[in-house]
């Protein structure tokens, strides 16, 4: 039996391509993290997103030959959700909408767009903050989420959003500033 702990990725990935059923191993590494990605892009209920993922590992799955190694495993498998969730938006025609962030990941993000320590966000002012990200363009959004959520350093997000590292961190720098200055435009200032 391969342990999964003590194989990394490329492993795991190698083992698959011989044996199908190694692959349920890099599933299940991957599936808690793919999961709240997406949710938190989409926040679609858990039954459409466990679609969505099932999608996902079957691409993976399937173009694990094109797999290349020179990119981190988990920032391919998060670009191959980032295209699932923009195709699944393409299909439905609608845009993702954020009401069901927890209320410790928005003001994970208000703390990086204002530079505030997090004893100083209230209740109240996480809705308020809500309320503003949830009118920021997807492109910002996702950034947003990808840098300060899922904590990915920007190699990572430009291996997934496939952009420049001067793209991401410009998309970075203006979705902050759309953030404060929606803040300033509501007058929310709560801190």
């Amino acid at each position: 039996m391969i342990e999964k702990k003590t194989q990394t990725d490329i492993e795991l990935i190698e083992l698959a391509k011989s044996n199908p059923e190694t692959f349920g191993l890099l599933m299940e590494r991957y599936q808690g993290p793919l999961f709240g990605y997406v949710h938190r892009l989409t926040q679609l209920p858990a039954d459409d997103i466990q679609d969505l993922l099932q999608e996902v590992f079957i691409k993976i799955y399937q173009n694990l030959n094109a797999y290349n190694n020179t990119m981190k495993f988990s920032s391919w498998a998060y670009r191959i959700a980032h295209n699932q969730v923009i195709d699944y938006f393409r299909r439905v025609s609608s845009r993702p909408q954020t009401n069901a962030l927890e209320d410790y990941e928005w003001e994970k993000i208000a703390q990086a767009s204002i530079h505030l320590e997090k004893d100083l966000i209230n209740k109240d002012c996480v809705e308020k903050i809500k309320t503003c990200i949830q009118e920021l363009p997807l492109n910002y959004k996702e950034v947003l989420i990808l840098r300060f959520l899922e904590e990915k350093s920007y190699e990572e997000i430009m291996d997934i959003l496939k952009k420049p590292k001067g793209s991401v961190a410009t998309l970075i720098t203006r979705g902050r500033e759309m953030l404060t200055n929606k803040m300033k435009e509501k007058k929310i200032n709560c801190f």
